[in-house]
């Protein structure tokens, strides 16, 4: 039977009831300021910068404490270039009819296409990997993992506003399917890729659609 080690609960400085609505209310109004981009800047991010997003996002919770992440953070302009090409090749026989006439209807709104330069021009692109089971390096034993899609969900999430929070721009994109990428970059057969996060400067001249977002009402209900 494993022994339960407890440490210390290092809380952070208590607030009033009062102060947890303006903080909840400022970290709402940053956040919400947030929106996808497509058209980037090739502005050059510190490696450091990624880094600490990085880490917030590891700080995420997961089933039973697996951790079933690894974040790719690849500024190599050369690798982006063949991401860029492999992922226009699967967008390409999307756009043509793989998506189905519903799946593209929904998209027209948000003026998206095969074409995607901001794989190339940002100057970062951090591919999420879930890892389906743990392996062990030396014994090559696996391990199994829990709420992996879950886990790395909130993982994802903490990334996007850790990357917000330092300043820059995010877009996820999820071409379809994304085996390319584990063999691009050379990851065990353990992991499959979620999402590329792209995260940089917006471009001077970076459009978005003209989009809103549901309120609390639609979002929410409270049983009190």
């Amino acid at each position: 039977m494993t022994t339960l080690k407890l440490v210390p609960f290092r809380a952070r400085p208590k607030v009033s009831p009062e102060q947890t609505i303006q903080q909840a209310k400022t970290f709402f109004e940053e956040i919400s300021s947030r929106r996808t981009v497509r058209d980037f800047a090739n502005t050059p991010v510190p490696k450091e910068t990624i880094e600490w997003a990085i880490r917030a996002a590891g700080s995420a919770p997961s089933g039973a404490n697996k951790q079933p992440w690894t974040f790719v953070a690849i500024r190599n302009p050369q690798i982006k270039t063949k991401i860029r090409e492999a992922a226009e090749k699967e967008e390409a026989i999307f756009y043509a009819g793989k998506a189905g006439k519903q799946w593209l209807k929904d998209l027209a709104h948000l003026g998206t296409d095969e074409h995607k330069p901001f794989l190339e021009n940002a100057p970062w692109l951090i591919v999420v990997f879930q890892q389906n089971y743990g392996l062990d390096e030396q014994t090559g034993e696996r391990s199994k993992h829990y709420y992996i899609q879950e886990s790395v969900g909130l993982a994802s999430g903490l990334l996007i506003a850790a990357l917000h929070q330092a300043g820059l721009t995010t877009l996820t994109h999820t071409p379809s399917p994304m085996g390319f990428l584990r063999d691009l970059l050379g990851r065990p057969k353990s992991e499959r890729a979620v999402m590329i996060v792209v995260a940089g400067y917006p471009a001077a001249d970076a459009m978005i659609p003209d989009i809103s977002r549901k309120n609390l009402r639609e979002i929410s209900e409270f049983i009190e």
